[in-house]
């Protein structure tokens, strides 16, 4: 019984190890990562925001689909092909991407042209906006984190998997985690943030290795290419036989007219048992030889990789569909529905986001409660003491500020300015990183008091500049019952709020320790297993 409790504690205090350091060499990235990825379960709301001049009503697919096609033939009726994003409650404008036909004569001059067209659903008409990123650069940097293809990606996932280890680990080391729940002690140094870190990690402890796991399955294919090298050549062969060949066939020179898409999109919406048409892929259009994609919107089941159907565009008959998905195929298109979330209704969609918030809280408390525990001096050396602070500062405090940062540079940025949608993410990384070089100039507690009260005040910034900038403030927001407006003054509201109360505990006077004399055999109030997992 002996030999069995000591084999326990020496594998708890070896998974204490393996979660104290993989944590913290990848938790400021992770913290990151959580953040933004975070946001990005509202990409295409925090678009909408970013585009204040843009107030549409949702309409029928059919509708949207045959004003851009109209469209389409005014303005570009000879491309090769159109890519055309039908709108839904959450997006409202139709999106279309053109590809020009090759010209023979390669000293030719190109027409110019916009590489994004932006319609308004009902009418066909080009939406006049400002250019931004706008959710689109959370969601590309909770995964690309700015750095270039392919780089950005492989330590993201590298992350994941250090992530994903911490995850078990920590399971393993804490023998008390469901009792632990229950225990938050305010204002008493190293407990408090273990407290902390163990209530916000199990809380939503289902969720964190749910959102781990299926983000590294998402990009696995990148990160394991090797059963694919070794059995297709070339390697399009395999995205072919795993989701179906597309008919792809070159312009007759015939000219043909664009069959109605509408009643090809009844057909396949009763194909799909009510399921909704979210792409249309118009090859050749105006040729005899034109094919129209429909595919499925992705939001419509938990499988991400929506089916599709391809007619024939001068008569309409169906000419291919994609196979039912195998086992296999099928297990990752739901692997991404649960990453993405975009099968969420509004409910679930706010408890992806608070479940994402308390995984950014339980990273930043275990990020804290590693220099918690090594206060004393001596504990570890000096310099890499006084980096791990710098850097919890950098990430935990500035990040929220440069992300408030990007939406008030979206209010602040003449709308009509060339190239704006560049200086909106610039600004994000300028006050990123100004204010954490900043703050290296401060003594530790009241950087952490400055740096959280200016990203607090720039959280209070977006909706004051919102209301001064655009017709679509809170008070007119309620009043016009335009929700989403409502809902992301009130966020950023709410973090001004939360940030604001942190830098007030950051000002409060620090909790000195204190050593109880204990009897023979008496409990340490925190046991060891623990206290090596900060």
């Amino acid at each position: 019984m002996k030999q069995t409790v000591v084999k326990e504690s020496g594998l708890r205090r070896s998974m204490a190890w393996i979660h104290t350091w993989l944590g913290l060499l990848a938790g400021w990235i992770l913290f990151a990562m959580f953040l933004t990825g975070t946001a990005s379960y509202f990409r295409p709301e925090i678009t909408r925001w970013m585009q204040p001049e843009i107030a549409l009503q949702p309409v029928s697919p059919e509708r949207a689909a045959q004003t851009a096609i109209a469209h389409m033939q005014a303005a570009f009726p000879h491309d090769e092909q159109w890519t055309i994003y039908l709108p839904d409650d959450r997006t409202t404008a139709t999106r279309i991407f053109t590809r020009a036909r090759a010209n023979p004569d390669p000293n030719a001059p190109r027409p110019p042209r916009t590489p994004e067209i932006r319609l308004d659903p009902a009418t066909g008409a080009t939406l006049s906006a400002r250019e931004t990123r706008g959710g689109e650069h959370f969601y590309r940097f909770h995964f690309q984190l700015q750095i270039p293809h392919p780089w950005g990606r492989w330590l993201a996932g590298l992350c994941a998997m250090f992530m994903l280890t911490a995850i078990g680990s920590g399971v393993i080391t804490h023998k008390r985690i469901f009792a632990d729940f229950f225990t938050l002690r305010w204002r008493k140094g190293q407990r408090s943030w273990l407290d902390a870190h163990n209530v916000s990690a199990v809380l939503a402890l289902p969720f964190h290795a749910m959102i781990t796991y299926t983000g590294l399955i998402t990009l696995v294919l990148m990160y394991m290419p090797w059963p694919i090298a070794a059995n297709y050549a070339p390697l399009d062969a395999f995205a072919a036989d795993a989701y179906g060949r597309e008919v792809e066939t070159k312009a007759s020179g015939r000219p043909a007219p664009l069959i109605d898409i509408a009643p090809l999109l009844r057909e396949a919406t009763a194909e799909w048992r009510g399921g909704r048409a979210g792409r249309i892929v118009v090859r050749n259009p105006n040729d005899s030889a034109a094919t129209i994609a429909i595919v499925r919107s992705g939001a419509d089941t938990l499988n991400a990789r929506g089916q599709s159907i391809t007619y024939s565009g001068a008569d309409g008959h169906r000419l291919s569909a994609s196979p039912a998905p195998g086992p296999a195929i099928e297990t990752a298109g739901v692997m991404l529905g649960l990453h993405m979330g975009w099968f969420a209704g509004p409910v679930l969609r706010w408890s992806y986001f608070l479940l994402g918030l308390i995984g950014a809280a339980m990273v930043a408390t275990g990020l804290m409660l590693w220099t918690a525990k090594r206060a004393k001096p001596g504990a570890v050396p000096f310099v890499g003491y006084r980096l791990v602070q710098r850097l919890n500062i950098g990430a935990i405090a500035c990040l929220p500020a440069g992300m408030a940062a990007f939406l008030l540079a979206n209010r602040l940025i003449p709308a009509s300015l060339p190239g704006r949608e560049d200086m909106e993410v610039s600004a994000m990384f300028w006050v990123w990183f100004g204010l954490a070089a900043a703050s290296l100039l401060r003594p530790v507690r009241r950087a952490w008091i400055e740096t959280l009260a200016v990203a607090s005040s720039i959280c209070v910034a977006v909706p004051v500049a919102n209301a001064l900038t655009t017709d679509r403030g809170l008070v007119q927001s309620i009043m016009a019952g335009d929700w989403l407006f409502v809902a992301v003054d009130l966020v950023m509201l709410s973090m001004a709020a939360l940030l604001g109360f942190a830098a007030r505990l950051a000002a409060r006077k620090p909790v000195q320790a204190q050593r109880k004399r204990r009897a023979p055999g008496q409990n340490a109030a925190v046991p060891r297993e623990m206290a090596d997992a900060a």
